[in-house]
């Protein structure tokens, strides 16, 4: 038995972002200041986009992209069911209507066969909203292909896979994509606590988002502010714009380590009839999260049931959305591999530190008691 309580996730902090805390503290100046400017910057950079947002959340992140790119009521939007309910909610969010497109079995990903098929069939789809699952990048060539063949918008729910690279390339996001969104959630590789971002290189996307961002201000006025929009207060502090900073410098050394644990996992489960999420051979995935299919005959909560009992945190691979109480019966389609996926995936802990020991210990534990 574990000794211990092992998390599912948690985040990464050294003194350095103890350090840039402190700064922002002292500085006086906690929001709206020079910080937030500067970590936009970064992320700019990093990203190779002309412009870019440091917003409160991952969830305000799409919530203002589906608001600068005008979507309304009788507006179609594709998306997957296999992300979190935040992707679905910021369609709903405008009265647009959510389309879901089943997932590959192997990869967790778009089924870019059916998502054809309903291009084809509905006329009236404005976007894509396609996830990069877990930290691993979709068929970004071919989906941005279908988006200039049916002429539709292409955004990147980016918020699992800061740091993945598509064909060798980290800024493979704002290359195909119209707009990205990302998270800094402590269950992401990089952390603000809360906060998220936007990236893209079309300027009129990016002066909606500023100001609909700034509760609605397009900047200053002769006195005051000229407010000449409906808008939001989604801004992010000083404080987290400089932990962001401190932890973007070292993404590529946790990324290094989370990969390591991957592939000990794998050494370990396979084995005993595990499937990893499959990643392709032009794809670096960031490891965000680590995914696995449980063999066929185990009970996968079961399973998530007894590792609680050790002292070990682990969960549900993902959500299939089209399957919630919230949306169930909302929709005609129905998303067999998705649905396929959410009974049998599971996520089991990941963070830099971690020593995997135990956990394959207890997995070959219950097997052997449950095989």
């Amino acid at each position: 038995m574990a000794t211990k309580i092992i998390n599912y996730s948690h985040q990464s902090i050294d003194t350095n972002d103890l350090k840039s805390v402190n700064k922002a503290i002292n500085s006086g100046i906690l929001t709206q200041g020079k910080e937030v400017k500067n970590f936009e910057n970064k992320l700019k950079n990093y990203f190779s986009s002309k412009y870019a947002s440091a917003v409160s959340s991952g969830t305000a992140a799409l919530h203002l992209t589906s608001s600068a790119l005008g979507w309304k009521k009788n507006d179609f939007i594709v998306t997957t069911p296999l992300t979190f309910i935040a992707t679905a909610n910021s369609i709903l969010y405008k009265q647009a209507n959510p389309i879901f497109v089943d997932t590959n079995l192997n990869d967790y990903q778009l089924d870019l066969n059916q998502l054809e098929t309903k291009l084809k069939k509905n006329k009236k789809i404005k976007a894509v909203i396609a996830v990069d699952y877990a930290g691993n990048p979709c068929d970004w060539i071919n989906l941005k292909y279908l988006s200039k063949k049916y002429s539709f918008k292409l955004i990147n729910d980016n918020c699992h896979a800061l740091g993945a690279k598509y064909n060798g390339q980290k800024n493979y996001a704002t290359k195909y994509a119209d707009v990205v969104t990302q998270s800094f959630h402590p269950l992401k590789n990089i952390t603000t606590g809360e906060g998220g971002a936007i990236s893209t290189n079309n300027n009129i996307y990016a002066n909606e988002l500023m100001i609909k961002l700034a509760a609605g201000s397009s900047g200053k006025a002769e006195i005051g502010l000229n407010f000449t929009d409906f808008g939001f207060n989604f801004r992010l502090t000083e404080i987290q714009a400089l932990m962001g900073w401190h932890q973007l410098k070292i993404i590529d050394e946790m990324i290094a380590r989370r990969l390591e644990i991957k592939h000990s996992y794998i050494n370990s489960l396979v084995t005993l009839g595990f499937r990893p999420q499959k990643i392709n051979d032009n794809i670096k995935h960031n490891t965000q999260s680590i995914v696995f299919t449980v063999p066929k005959g185990l009970d996968r909560n079961k399973l998530v049931k007894y590792l609680f009992s050790q002292n070990i945190e682990s969960t549900l691979g993902t959500y299939c959305l089209s399957g919630t109480s919230f949306n169930r019966n909302k929709y005609d389609d129905v998303q067999k591999n998705s649905l396929a996926i959410e009974a049998s995936a599971i996520t089991l802990p990941c963070f830099d530190d971690l020593d995997i020991t135990p956990i394959t210990q207890a997995i070959e534990k219950f097997i052997k008691e449950n095989g």
